[in-house]
């Protein structure tokens, strides 16, 4: 499939969507980007859109068409990252109690690094057992900065 895509500027860094015609299958953390995608920012603007509300705080949820590729486990574990609420975190172990499979603790958190389409499923809401901010692709400075955005935006509310 050729994917198009559109960078845009952000308080945290520039982004990069990614996608087909009306669904997001990436965004990626400092304007990185696959050389074969084609700039056309056309079928993004509503991501686009969106995306500024939430990290204006504007927006809490996402409506979104997201069509990530990935293991089915995978994708049972993007699935459980939806059904975070917005300002709460969970740990890897309480994720992997959330689908059925709570010895899967390091697959979940392999699982959790390996989301192509971050912020939208939120893994930054994904945290150590002691909670602390573990690993994440936008870096661990970006990870406290959107936990913080959601958590301010709840005492606002």
């Amino acid at each position: 499939m050729n994917h198009k895509c559109l960078q845009i500027d952000s308080p945290i860094g520039p982004l990069v969507i990614a996608g087909g015609e009306g669904f997001i299958t990436h965004i990626r953390f400092h304007g990185l980007r696959d050389p074969e995608w084609i700039d056309d920012p056309a079928p993004f603007r509503e991501a686009e859109r969106q995306l500024r509300g939430y990290l204006a705080g504007e927006r809490t949820l996402f409506e979104l068409d997201v069509r990530p590729a990935g293991t089915p486990f995978q994708q049972l574990v993007w699935r459980a990252l939806l059904e975070i609420p917005y300002g709460e975190t969970a740990s890897y172990g309480e994720l992997a109690k959330r689908i059925g499979k709570p010895a899967a603790v390091r697959a979940v958190g392999a699982a959790n690094g390996a989301n192509p389409i971050p912020i939208v499923i939120p893994c930054h809401r994904v945290i150590g057992s002691t909670g602390r901010l573990t690993g994440f692709g936008g870096g661990l400075e970006t990870k406290e900065r959107l936990l913080r955005l959601e958590s301010r935006q709840l005492v606002m509310l």
